[in-house]
């Protein structure tokens, strides 16, 4: 009905007043979506002057001054509007036992929104059969399962290295995330994928490192409600990567990981050899693969270049670990280690986290599946139905009782 209504109005929405009509309708929808207002016993409401987006955009320029900003003004939970949804984030590291273990706080739902949205996986939430096949398919990513990977992940990783520097003659910030996306994409996706058996393989990476990272940098519109028309060419994107992680694509590659190979197998059993969502089930699991250690790499290393004495520490770590095992030093001459061996390394270990830590912002979700009273030691706060709940670890890593002068690397 609503369609029939709507054909004889198309010609006048199309023109350049229809246009404009639109757009003032669209901002009134995403207007109504804001007038959300606190009841009594919830947590703290800011919604802040933008309609639909809310805080988005200072959240995204400075997430732990905003964050702690907000706490001092209104305590450890306050709730978020945030692209069109509203998240209660939980400050107090205290009440994330109670968090975790809340049956009422859903981690599968906000798993499934994410699958969704972000991936075009649909299938997931009405089969428990695929969903728990897949998920045993992770025992081959531990033990003998995982040497075999960081084996070939050290080879792979070596060959993309290699030519890099050689062609950077002007070192600077930019250069630098450039340098750690192309290694860690390429060395990533042929240890888990394996390699073309004919073509222009660089170029074939080449492309898809760019699509890749076009798409997580937009990954957040996806999850968002923003209307599919106003995304732009994020859609498209993901459509052209799953497309190229298609099982008739991935036939084309030699080399499959083990776990590569199990998941491959499982998705057959559920969708035809040529079903689009295979591929998607592909891009997920790339994504989850790269798209946090791209930016752990990068971090890493511009702290260690920034401070000589953790450089000066850390080659002395490798340099003693390569005498110990009988190793040759310097240019020319590979690193061979086991997980053992690497698992030895405090320095690096130490050095990789206290990068994570001046770095990184990350979030665990939980979807709150019904009205529910959430206790803490100062206040019980109510949570509404079909939000989000959030805790952010991050603000302890700046807390200085925690942490002494936490705004500096240690």
């Amino acid at each position: 009905m609503g369609r029939i209504l709507l054909e004889p109005l198309l010609p006048q929405l199309l023109s350049p007043s229809g246009l404009v009509l639109a757009a003032t309708l669209l901002l009134l929808v995403l207007c109504l979506r804001s007038r959300r207002t606190r009841r009594p016993g919830e947590p703290p409401l800011i919604k802040g002057w933008l309609p639909y987006f809310g805080m988005a955009l200072k959240l995204q320029k400075d997430p732990i001054g905003f964050m702690r900003t907000l706490q001092k003004q209104h305590g450890d939970t306050f709730t978020l509007l945030l692209g069109g949804k509203y998240i209660t984030f939980i400050l107090d590291p205290y009440q994330y036992p109670l968090v975790m273990k809340n049956h009422k706080l859903s981690f599968q739902e906000f798993t499934n929104i994410l699958l969704k949205k972000a991936f075009s996986i649909q299938k997931m939430r009405a089969s428990d059969g695929l969903k728990t096949e897949l998920h045993d398919c992770y025992h081959l990513l531990q033990g003998k399962s995982l040497d075999i990977l960081l084996e070939n992940m050290e080879q792979n990783l070596e060959q993309a290295f290699e030519p890099q520097p050689c062609k950077t003659t002007d070192w600077n910030t930019t250069h630098l995330l450039r340098f750690c996306s192309s290694v860690i994409f390429e060395a990533t996706f042929t240890t888990i994928y394996g390699k073309f058996i004919a073509g222009d393989r660089k170029k074939f990476i080449t492309e898809l490192k760019d699509d890749f990272l076009k798409f997580d940098a937009n990954l957040i519109r996806l999850l968002s409600d923003i209307p599919i028309g106003l995304l732009g060419n994020v859609r498209s994107i993901q459509k052209k990567l799953i497309k190229c992680l298609t099982s008739e694509n991935l036939a084309k590659i030699q080399g499959w990981s083990e776990v590569v190979q199990m998941r491959q197998d499982i998705l057959e059993k559920y969708y035809t050899f040529k079903d689009f969502e295979i591929g998607a089930h592909h891009l997920g699991f790339l994504w989850a693969s790269v798209a946090n250690t791209i930016p752990t790499m990068f971090w890493a290393i511009y702290y260690v270049l920034r401070h000589p004495e953790a450089m000066a520490v850390l080659r002395d770590e490798i340099d003693h670990l390569q005498e110990s095992t009988g190793q040759k030093r310097g240019s020319g001459f590979s690193i061979h280690i086991t997980r053992e061996q690497l698992d030895s390394l405090v320095y690096l270990e130490s050095a990789i986290l206290e990068a994570l830590r001046l770095s990184s912002f990350s979030s665990i979700m939980r979807s709150v599946q019904e009205d529910l009273t959430l206790p803490s030691e100062t206040q019980d706060y109510l949570l509404r139905k079909g939000d989000l709940l959030a805790i952010f670890p991050p603000a302890m890593h700046y807390d200085p009782e925690v942490f002494e002068a936490p705004e500096k690397g240690h």
